[in-house]
Formats: C-alpha cells, sequence, structure tokens
C-alpha cells in the first residue's frame, strides 16, 4: 500500500510504508510534467514518464512488470552498478604490490561488479528529501571487504533528485576502509517513444566526445585512443543511431566507451542528446565523469515483456553509461579510478528530459 509524504508545491514523494530497511521500496518522484519510479533493489530506476510534443505521457525507460525480476536482472535494467562498471581485463588488477581477482562474469572478464554486484543488493532507503523545487530519496549500501574479490569496506550512497526544470539529479558518494577501484553509473535504457517503436535506429543521438578506447578481442581496451572522425563513431554532431549501426558485427551494434570533451576534472558538463523525431522527446546528458558508453542493446532477444507490454528486441533501447574508463586499473595513463582511505568518490549525473518545438 501506497502512502504520500507531505506535499510541497510541483513535487510528491510516495514510499512504501513500513520499515525503512524493509526490502523491496518503491519510490515515485512527481513533479508537474516528469514522475519516476525507483526502487531499492538493485537501486533502479523503474520506470520514467515523461510527454511527447503532444502531451501524451509514455514511461521512456525499460523495466520489468515485478519488482522480484530485478534480483535477476542480467541485463542491467535501470540499476546502478559497481563496484566497476564496464569490463575489467581477465577479472585482475595489481594495487599496492597485491594482485587481486575478481569474479570472472562476462568470461573472460569481470563486468559491471560481478556475478552478485551493485546491481543485484537491497539497498537501504536512507532519506527522502522535498522542498519547493525539488523532491528525492536517497539509498546506501555498505559492501564489504572481499565482495567479488575487491578489497575493502565500501560506504555507498546514491542520491536521485528530481527538480522542477524536468531534471533528475544522480549523486554518488563513496568512502573505502582499503584502497579499492570504483567506477559507478546508472543503467537505465532509453525509449524514447515508449517502446511503440520496437528499436531506436530512428533516434538522432549526439555524443560530445572527439576520442574513443579501442578494443581488444577481449572486448577490454587496448590502451591506444582513437579519433571518432569520419568513422561509425562519430557522433559530434546528430546522427540517426541506425545509420551505422551494423558496422560492428562482433558487438552486434554499439558497445563502445567515449572520452568526452571535459575541460575541467569533475566539472559538469553536457555529454549527449538523445531525440526521437515521432514524439519531440529528448534527453540530454550531462556528467562530471570523463567517458560515456554506448550501448544498444545488442543482446535482447525479445524473452522480456517489459512494463510497456512490450517485448524488448534487439535494438530496442539506448544505454548512455556515463563512467570513469573501462579497465583504467589496468592502465597507467588512464584516468585514476582507485579510492582510498580518507577519500570520498564524488560524482554527479543529470538526465534532462525535454520537448523538441
Amino acid at each position: 500500500m501506497l502512502i504520500t509524504k507531505p506535499t510541497v508545491t510541483g513535487t510528491t514523494v510516495w514510499q512504501h510504508a513500513g520499515k525503512k530497511s524493509e526490502p523491496p521500496a518503491t519510490v515515485i518522484l512527481q513533479n508537474r510534467e516528469i514522475t519516476i519510479e525507483l526502487t531499492n533493489i538493485g537501486c533502479a530506476i523503474t520506470a520514467i514518464y515523461t510527454p511527447d510534443r503532444y502531451h501524451i505521457i509514455k514511461n521512456i525507460v525499460a523495466g520489468f512488470t515485478g519488482h522480484e525480476l530485478y534480483t535477476v536482472n542480467k541485463d542491467y535494467l535501470g540499476c546502478v552498478v559497481g563496484r566497476y562498471a564496464n569490463r575489467i581485463d581477465q577479472g585482475t588488477f595489481n594495487l599496492n604490490g597485491t594482485t587481486w581477482q575478481l569474479s570472472v562474469n562476462d568470461a573472460p572478464n569481470h563486468l559491471h561488479g560481478g556475478w552478485s554486484g551493485f546491481s543485484h543488493k537491497i539497498w537501504q532507503l536512507a532519506e527522502t528529501v522535498e522542498n519547493e523545487t525539488e523532491c528525492g530519496v536517497v539509498f546506501t549500501y555498505v559492501s564489504p571487504d572481499g565482495e567479488e574479490g575487491y578489497p575493502g569496506r565500501v560506504m555507498v550512497s546514491v542520491q536521485y533528485i528530481l527538480n522542477n526544470d524536468n531534471q533528475l539529479h544522480m549523486v554518488y558518494r563513496a568512502t573505502t576502509d582499503k584502497s579499492t577501484p570504483l567506477n559507478l553509473t546508472n543503467h537505465s535504457y532509453f525509449n524514447l517513444t515508449g517502446f511503440a517503436d520496437h528499436n531506436i535506429h530512428n533516434h538522432h543521438l549526439q555524443i560530445l566526445a572527439g576520442e574513443y578506447t579501442e578494443k581488444s578481442l577481449r572486448n577490454t581496451p587496448t590502451g591506444v585512443l582513437k579519433k571518432v572522425h569520419n568513422t561509425s563513431l562519430d557522433f559530434t554532431s546528430p546522427r540517426l543511431i541506425g545509420n551505422d549501426i551494423h558496422s560492428f558485427p562482433v558487438d552486434m551494434g554499439y558497445d563502445h566507451n567515449f572520452i568526452l570533451s571535459h575541460t575541467a576534472a569533475n566539472k559538469i558538463k553536457k555529454a549527449a542528446v538523445l531525440s526521437e523525431g515521432t514524439t519531440g522527446r529528448t534527453l540530454t546528458v550531462y556528467t562530471s565523469k570523463p567517458a560515456i558508453q554506448l550501448y544498444t542493446a545488442n543482446h535482447w532477444d525479445g524473452s522480456i515483456i517489459g512494463r510497456q507490454g512490450i517485448a524488448y528486441k534487439k535494438h530496442g533501447g539506448v544505454a548512455l553509461e556515463t563512467q570513469s574508463w573501462p579497465d583504467s586499473v589496468n592502465h597507467a595513463h588512464f584516468p585514476n579510478t582507485i579510492l582510498h582511505p580518507g577519500e570520498e568518490y564524488n560524482s554527479t549525473t543529470v538526465f534532462e528530459f525535454g520537448v523538441m518545438d
């Protein structure tokens, strides 16, 4: 049974009755135009309802029909992934003279935190936030020393804040008692038609990145940075995703890490713009992270019937995963991803929802 928290101008927060730690918990963030549903299973976004140019409201993210399915979630629908988003080559890295072996759940690599990473945990619903301009929630999780092979006990919080400018702010914070790799992201898949169109080929995408990390045959970075200019990865100007999506037969679509053109470390800048012409819906992504992974649901096979009552098929959604560079722990010239005791991991990503004129 849902109970309402006190309502303020333009915002409403709902959550399940009962103790804060009682799983599963549902939170609904709502302003005058946008409704966002969250669960503490995997700290996941389960639905985002936005209007199109005709004021028709649809859910534009992939999600399951029941909470129990988020405990499996092999495609990472809507969840927070960690400790380390993306891949670590062969699941190994050296830190302070010690070689660490992580779980290998995407042979031969470690992917998105392992078999039972942050995406599969029950998070604590720690706090709700409401004022005249925004509403939100804070989820927390404590990752024990040795989880999936990682060193250190890590305390993580993720804050979701919806404001009256139709922006969803996602703020990630963490501390540790031992040095450990950390790289967090949200793994929502978007289809701005509300999945009325079964693929995202006719979505336009712009990514503000001039380079990408070249991949090896193991699907991990070689360490070489490549220019996107005049390649199928050139999204520096808006272009249809479907134009060159078949250029990567091994990946079966896009699954590439783009290096963002930030001018200063940790400064929040525009990273990408996704738009769809028939509905007019837009999604603009801002982030303090140095990279973004473009993934086009290359392995969806229709076996999942989503919240929209539609089967999710190949290329049915697009994930824009703001992140640090993949496998940074094995490349000294990549940006640092090691969190040390006494430091705070702090990053912000913003999803801004709009409609074209």
